[in-house]
């Protein structure tokens, strides 16, 4: 019998991912958690292993604490967002029953809020991480990679921009467009200075890749000014392959700015679907960048970019990776110090690499000073 986990949100573009990774691990004891009976089964049948048992599971119901007690899970995988618009009552059902706890937060607040849970997870003796997918927990292991070749880390700017083809989930659109044209505080300058949702655009480069990027409100943006003393610039941007929905996001954007549209979010379904009208344009390739700047341990200025560029569709494997590994490490008996906090520092770049190296996953690193150093992994 394995480690007894439950993932909630099963179905989703990025549970459902996590699900096919830890299907028939034999360290795991899967469960799959969702809204809709007939969802899971069809998940069920489509992993073909008569080991993973489902569950029909509302996170928003009253008795969500005897709900999640029944199946005796030792790790809660929630994989169901959108996160921004949710609390924490997942998390404290959690550590009622003395489970470990994991999600894909990508919500800024939600993410850098989990800390007061802090104390009642280590009386508890649980594990309570949030942000386990491409931020903070990727994005950091990146930065905290490269860190040593700096004296002085000065800047830190990373970006992502997924193929047009992969999939897109109500919840990851509503995500997008609940920071569109709303104030954003940026770490630039050594002061807080304010910016807007998908505005202050550039054109990023990846490896091959160029593409057009805007200004995202993700947790990044207020851990890393904390977590790397003396950098004095943190921005993070994301970006759709195609101008046509790239700008057609700014638009919105903008509207929300000039206070003509307020609850974009609610349209996240309808645009979604008319995003995929559309699918058969661009590619399936998606990229992901994290750019440092600053004073080499030589007294030289050091300029780096670390990139990553995913092929055949398995770029939303990436932000499903991170939550795989800390499963399969807890599984192994290795578990991280009790608490509530972000997905910060948990994992190396080397271990969450290494998960996706089946998978057409290019990385390397960049440096004016130094060739390209590239691998497939």
């Amino acid at each position: 019998m394995g480690l007894r986990v439950l993932l909630i949100g099963a179905t989703g573009v990025f549970g459902s991912r996590i699900a096919r990774r830890l299907a028939g691990d034999a360290t795991v004891a899967l469960t799959l958690a969702g809204r809709h009976g007939e969802s899971l089964a069809r998940l069920g049948d489509v992993l073909g292993d008569r080991t993973v048992a489902t569950a029909v599971l509302d996170v928003q119901a009253p008795d969500l604490v005897a709900a999640l007690g029944a199946h005796r899970p030792q790790l809660v995988i929630h994989a169901a967002g959108p996160f921004q618009q949710q609390d924490y009552r997942v998390a404290e059902a959690c550590i009622a029953l003395g489970s470990d706890y994991v999600d894909l937060a990508d919500g800024r607040a939600f993410v850098c809020g989990i800390s007061t849970l802090d104390a009642r997870a280590r009386a508890a003796g649980c594990v309570v991480l949030s942000g386990a997918s491409s931020v903070p927990a990727l994005s950091g292991a990146v930065v905290d990679a490269l860190a040593p070749r700096f004296a002085q880390l000065h800047a830190i700017r990373s970006a992502i921009s997924p193929g047009n083809r992969s999939p897109r989930g109500d919840a990851t659109v509503a995500a997008i467009l609940g920071y569109c044209g709303r104030p954003v505080p940026v770490w630039r300058d050594g002061r807080w200075q304010t910016g807007y949702g998908w505005s202050d655009h550039r054109r990023q480069r990846f490896a091959t890749l160029r593409r057009p990027v805007a200004l995202c409100d993700v947790p990044d943006l207020a851990l890393f000014p904390a977590r790397y003393h003396g950098v004095r610039t943190v921005e993070f941007r994301a970006g759709l392959e195609l101008g046509l929905l790239h700008w057609g996001t700014w638009g919105a954007a903008l509207l929300v700015r000039l206070g003509w549209v307020r609850d974009l979010p609610r349209h996240a379904r309808a645009l979604r679907r008319l995003s995929e009208r559309f699918v058969r344009f661009g590619s399936d390739v998606g990229g992901m960048a994290v750019e440092l700047e600053g004073v080499a341990v030589d007294g030289s200025p050091l300029a780096l970019r670390w990139w990553l560029e995913a092929g055949a569709g398995d770029g939303p494997e990436i932000p499903a990776m991170p939550a795989v590994v800390l499963a399969r490490q807890l599984a192994a008996g290795r578990r991280p110090r009790a608490g509530a906090r972000a997905c910060l520092g948990e994992l190396t770049l080397e271990a969450l690499l290494n998960a996706l190296a089946a998978l057409d996953v290019r990385s390397g690193v960049a440096s004016t000073a130094r060739a390209d150093q590239s691998r497939k992994r």
